[in-house]
């Protein structure tokens, strides 16, 4: 088995290999592992694209709009993953954003995930029929479970999610309620038992 360290080194070196300058490489490297990581096929996906990307020509999304339609060709994942990272404080104001024919979407979600973090939001990424719900970027859930290839996403939603809590005021009162059971009021036998108790000092 490969290690995550090789993992990253290597998708890196083909990035570069491949056309992509020294620093995209290198977020190509963090994104493939981090894709390896959450058990999703990330290795497979970028050899796929950089073997594709010797015979076709991809669009560059430089700047991210609420609707994103590719004018004759593909998005390519990557560039539009990095303007999507680095436009991200702009883009988080925003309750959902589209685009149209991403190729290879598996590498674009990496950079989804680490907004998340940025953010501190949850944000869904819904490409086709294959949702994920992205926490972070500490872990993905998924209905997406196969280790495959997917070339194309024709139709891509992006929703950024509000922080709210999952349980009602009453159940957290009742919580907190019985919390306050372990402070216990210190008492002179507790005392004697504390830290330091018993020891005599000898200066």
């Amino acid at each position: 088995m490969k290690s995550l360290s090789e993992i990253d080194t290597v998708s890196k070196r083909a990035s570069r290999a491949a056309g992509f300058s020294w620093g995209i490489a290198e977020e190509v490297g963090k994104n493939i592992r981090i894709l390896e990581i959450f058990g999703l096929p990330g290795i497979r996906n970028l050899n796929g694209f950089l073997k594709k990307k010797k015979k076709s020509e991809f669009e560059n999304l430089n700047l991210i709009n609420l609707e994103n339609k590719a004018s004759n060709n593909q998005f390519c994942p990557i560039i539009t993953g990095i303007s999507f990272l680095d436009q991200i404080k702009t883009l988080e104001k925003l309750n959902e954003i589209k685009f149209e024919n991403i190729a290879y979407p598996l590498l674009f979600l990496p950079f989804i995930s680490r907004a998340s973090e940025i953010i501190g939001k949850r944000i869904f990424l819904k490409f086709d029929d294959k949702e994920f719900l992205l926490n972070f970027n500490n872990n993905i859930y998924s209905n997406f479970l196969k280790n495959e290839i997917i070339k194309v996403a024709n139709n891509i939603s992006v929703k950024f999610i509000d922080n709210l809590d999952l349980f009602s005021d009453v159940e957290w009162e009742e919580l907190h309620k019985l919390s306050e059971n372990t402070f216990v009021e210190e008492s002179d036998s507790l005392k004697k038992k504390g830290a330091g108790a018993g020891l005599t000092d000898n200066d």
